[in-house]
């Protein structure tokens, strides 16, 4: 029958000639299957002991009772990420079932990092099996077979020995040690000779051919290993392996390591580390290292009615927490509790969660192994902007845990003023920060579209992202300067540097006090150019918000805040509420509702979409909306009952052709006769795609204004997604070509007399609005916070200046010349 070994991660099986590197393509280090892995987490593939676990965390080998030794590489060249992502669950020496965890890792952060996520699974003696049956070309879950090993008997090795050992010492120029592939590359050496080879670390001994002693042996760079020959070519063998290891045997080049995600707009200086902007502004404090610690859980449960009675009464303790935050906070924060308390609530979690109760798991256990299934569920669509979502997930499941176990959450002991350093935050311990007024964010991982960014630019808290490894550098107290208007912070800053940034400081305040003090005001620039300064808006809360800051009016309600982290969708009743109270708020300035922009990163459960290999180039808007008559209609009932009618303006999002607008324009004319309504309704267009762009004399025709939406445009014209951590650093809406597309939009919508607006974010931008507005736009739609300064801004600018500076900007050759070039213009103002 032979040893059945499973897969130890859920994944697609298929050979090792797949795998792009030769030291596992070739069978160096033995023979086996490969896995690209869905799942986060390997498990044991049978039963047996744990072998060897590399400090690095990404591999593993286990002996079972009849001799085999797997070992389980987890991506290539992922060593180098010195444990980065890679969470042991198991120890040297421990006995293991087929099934047991081993390690979980961050399946995204080993991805971006990584040559390759592909696993190897190798049998490492395989000169002491045959390989019978391989699951290869098929798709396979954690703990279904993969290969069956049956035991051969071994030739005896021919060789004259006298007994005589020979021996010498070297020092290891390995980077990372002996790992796998120098190992592999050590045993094909020493196969290529009779005699036996070992090699001898302190009390520790390993037969060079064989990968797992050698990978037991937890090398390390500088360390002085023997090497020991015995056999009639002992001489020659010791002598081909002392020269391998005095090599660094190809292992200095530089590492497949994560990519310059975290580069600045402007150069880098020494003592600088650059991030990516996730909330605009400025910073000073002492670093405040929030190093978060696993929660553990006993995996055996005291009765399944215990264990269920103690997962329905945390959970009630949980949910009643995330209501509050949700009450006392308002606005963004309480959009993303209301997820929370859907994900809380979901019946899929709860079910998992009980069933695994019902065999025999504690409630911790339970629900960490729910929340983990749906997570590979996300991981699975390769989706970027729903994998950001993971968070969410995490921060429920570390919720539930905390008051499981009894463990308080960290985070407690953050000082005012200081900047928040850590590996990534969860939303709610953002909100739980918050109430102690941190000075600023900076993060290890994060995306710049995560719901942490979203909330932190709603609190208008300073926050850079993605900043990687060096971050590490920095000591807890240590004082920062962040920065994120250019996108670094500052290490050990000079007195001079300190000065100049305090003065910085100072000049934004004053700035923004003196907004303030005329926020109320009509936004003229210095020659009385009327330039409207509207607000971004997802909740009546936030409508309020702006209205305080001296908003002219919504250019943009994003209308799937209504939509989404539901089970249906809302009624023409709900829908109304919403957006007369938003139109309240606001008291009779006008709102552009944005038509529901379901679809791509913002899927809704209820809408039926087909898994699509892009998603931001398919189903997504308008195409989603005019796909769902009942949907869109519904929207546009709920719109036009708003008094006064007229107030609320309609926006088609995603619009690439005329025809979309004309749909949308006969559909509303059609209800606006059915229902009785004289006042005209503006209907405009939202320029997010190159074709809107470049069609903008087109659409101008027949729509009533034009809005840019410079998100999308920028991961359109740049063809970078925007939620993807390996290219945000270089989704920078200040990109000449961008530039010029709002340029070329404006220019086409004037022939016609139609005005251009910018919703997306860069109308929150500092450096940008002279631009924008020398580029011929004439609204700005901001975050609320923004929009007293955004008019002071625009007040400090005449027409003239503003359109020689644009025209500059469209010479620039990359986004950071533009910046570089925005920084002279506001020095010398």
């Amino acid at each position: 029958m032979g040893l059945i070994i499973t897969s130890p991660v859920r994944g697609w099986a298929t050979t090792l000639d797949d795998v792009p590197d030769p030291v596992f393509a070739q069978r160096m280090m033995g023979d086996g299957v490969a896995i690209q892995p869905l799942g986060d987490t390997v498990v044991a593939p049978f039963d047996g002991e744990v072998v060897t676990l590399h400090d690095a965390g990404h591999a593993i080998s286990l002996r079972s009772a009849e001799g085999a030794e797997i070992l389980i590489h987890i991506g290539l060249d992922t060593v180098m990420l010195k444990g980065e992502g890679f969470t042991p669950l198991v120890a040297i020496g421990d006995a293991v079932s087929r099934g047991d965890p081993l390690i979980r890792f961050d399946i995204d952060l080993v991805a971006l990092a990584a040559t390759s996520l592909i696993t190897p699974v190798i049998v490492t003696n395989a000169e002491a099996f045959t390989i019978g049956r391989r699951t290869t070309g098929a798709g396979v879950g954690a703990c279904e077979a993969l290969m069956t090993l049956v035991p051969v008997q071994a030739d005896a090795r021919r060789r004259r020995d006298d007994g005589t050992v020979v021996e010498q010492a070297v020092t290891l120029s390995l980077p990372h040690g002996i790992h796998a592939r120098p190992a592999a590359q050590i045993g094909e050496a020493a196969r290529g000779f009779e005699a036996e080879v070992h090699l001898v670390k302190g009390d520790k001994r390993g037969d060079a051919r064989s990968t797992v002693a050698l990978l037991a042996l937890g090398t390390a760079f500088g360390d002085e290993i023997i090497v020991q020959a015995r056999g009639d070519d002992a001489e020659a063998a010791l002598a081909a392996i002392v020269a391998l290891l005095a090599t660094d045997m190809g292992e200095a080049r530089p590492a497949a390591a994560r990519p310059p995600a975290a580069a600045s707009a402007a150069p880098l200086r020494a003592g600088q580390i650059g991030g990516v902007i996730a909330s605009p502004g400025l910073a000073m404090g002492p670093a405040a290292w929030l190093r978060q610690a696993d929660i553990a859980v006993a995996r055996e449960g005291g009765g399944a009615d215990e264990e269920k009675a103690a997962l329905i009464a945390a959970r009630s303790e949980v949910r009643a927490a995330i209501a509050a935050r949700a009450d006392a906070a308002g606005g963004g924060v309480a959009s993303v509790m209301q997820a929370h308390l859907a994900l809380i609530d979901d019946p899929e979690l709860i079910a998992a969660a009980e069933k695994r109760i019902a065999n025999g798991h504690s409630a911790g256990f339970a629900w960490r192994g729910a929340i983990h299934d749906q997570i590979d569920a996300i991981r699975a669509t390769g989706n970027a902007h729903l994998i950001e979502r993971i968070n969410d997930l995490v921060d429920i499941e570390r919720q539930m845990l905390a008051v499981l176990t009894g463990k308080p959450l960290d985070g407690a002991n953050i000082a005012a003023g200081a900047i928040v350093v850590t590996e990534d935050l969860l939303p709610s311990q953002l909100v739980a920060l918050a109430a102690q007024s941190p000075a600023g964010i900076c993060l290890r991982r994060g995306g710049p579209t995560s719901h942490v960014a979203i909330l932190c630019a709603g609190m208008g808290l300073p926050a850079i992202v993605a900043t990687g490894d060096a971050l590490d550098a920095v000591d807890d107290g240590a004082p920062l300067l962040l920065d994120a208007e250019l996108g670094h912070v500052t290490l050990a800053p000079s007195a001079a540097d300190t000065d100049a940034f305090t003065a910085r400081l100072a000049k934004r305040d004053a700035r923004r006090a003196a907004a303030q003090a005329v926020a109320n005001d009509a936004c003229r620039s210095a020659d009385g150019t009327r330039i409207e300064i509207f607000a971004n808006v997802g909740s009546v809360e936030e409508a309020q918000s702006a209205s305080a800051q001296g908003a002219e009016g919504s250019g943009l309600v994003r209308s799937e805040f209504l939509f989404l982290d539901r089970e249906t969708a809302p009624s023409e009743d709900e829908q109304h509420a919403a957006y007369q109270g938003i139109a309240d708020a606001l008291a009779g300035q006008p709102v552009i509702v944005r038509l529901l922009d379901i679809g791509g990163d913002k899927p809704a459960a209820y809408i039926a979409i087909d898994t699509e290999e892009n998603p931001a180039l398919g189903q997504r808007g308008i195409r989603v909306a005019l796909a769902r008559p009942e949907l869109l209609e519904t929207q546009l009932r709920a719109i036009l009952r708003v008094e006064p009618a007229g107030q609320c303006k309609i926006m088609i999002p995603m619009v690439v052709s005329v025809d979309e607008l004309r749909q949308v324009r006969a559909l509303v004319e059609r209800l606006r006769g059915e229902m009785g309504i004289a006042a005209s309704v503006e209907v405009g267009v939202m320029v997010e795609t190159p074709a809107a762009a470049m069609t903008a004399d087109l659409l101008a025709v027949e729509a009533d204004f034009l809005s840019i939406g410079t998100n999308d445009l920028t991961q359109y014209v740049l063809a970078m997604d925007r939620g993807n951590p390996a290219v945000a650093a270089g989704v920078d809406a200040m990109h000449p070509a961008v530039l010029r597309m709002i340029g070329e939009t404006c220019r086409l919508a004037a022939v016609h007399g139609r005005w251009v607006g910018v919703c997306g974010g860069l109308a929150s931008d500092p450096a940008a609005l002279p631009i924008l507005v020398g580029l011929g736009v004439t609204e700005l739609s901001a975050v609320p916070g923004f929009v007293a300064e955004a008019k002071q801004i625009v007040r400090g600018l005449s027409l003239p200046e503003t359109q020689a500076h644009a025209a500059l900007a469209l010479q620039c050759k990359s986004a950071a010349e533009v910046r570089a070039l925005a920084r002279a213009f506001e020095e010398t103002r």
